[in-house]
């Protein structure tokens, strides 16, 4: 028997992982805010993020040293706005924590929508997670949090053959995938 999809998406920006150069944390949260710089014909943009221990200041590079004619109008647009939605989309651009050298910490920044929980009792369950957004999870926390089991659980039904997915269980996961749990 199948079930509904499950379904990831994220609840909030995630925490950027970056050292803070007054007080040494660690994190830092997205304040929502670009500093966009034009110098005649070309532009710096940088995406403003808070310290989380001291609330200092530091900034991610966007663009840099861009000529103004190669940026889209709308993005320029969506800068000079601070659309919320465009910071979450330039923290998972892979192109932008390479750039700045940071990590995203994705710990409280998803919800896992199960569709109910009146499958959970069937002997076999078919269940296909998709992802809403490229948010690296442990396959084995997702499991354990949509069925209402430990983790513990999750890894002993997956030594004794009772949880197989043609997907690695082990690990981070950031892609769909699908499991069949015997219960």
């Amino acid at each position: 028997m199948s079930c509904p999809p499950a379904f990831l998406s994220s609840t909030a920006v995630p925490l950027v992982h970056r050292r803070c150069h007054v007080c040494a944390s660690e994190r830092f949260r997205a304040s929502g805010k670009f500093r966009v710089n034009a110098n005649r014909k070309l532009i710096d943009v940088w995406l403003l993020v808070l310290c989380t221990a001291c609330g200092d200041t530091a900034k991610l590079t966007v663009l840099e040293r861009a000529n103004v004619r190669t940026v889209r109008p709308e993005l320029l647009d969506r800068l000079h706005d601070n659309d919320a939605g465009l910071t979450a989309e330039l923290l998972q651009d892979p192109v932008v924590r390479r750039r700045n050298r940071i990590a995203l910490d994705w710990d409280n920044a998803w919800r896992l929508d199960t569709g109910g929980s009146n499958h959970l009792d069937r002997e076999v369950i078919d269940v296909s997670v998709r992802f809403g957004a490229r948010i690296p999870v442990r396959p084995v926390r997702l499991i354990a949090e949509g069925c209402a089991l430990s983790r513990a659980e999750v890894e002993r039904l997956i030594v004794e053959g009772n949880l197989v997915s043609s997907a690695r269980l082990s690990g981070r996961l950031s892609g769909d995938f699908t499991f069949t749990l015997k219960r």
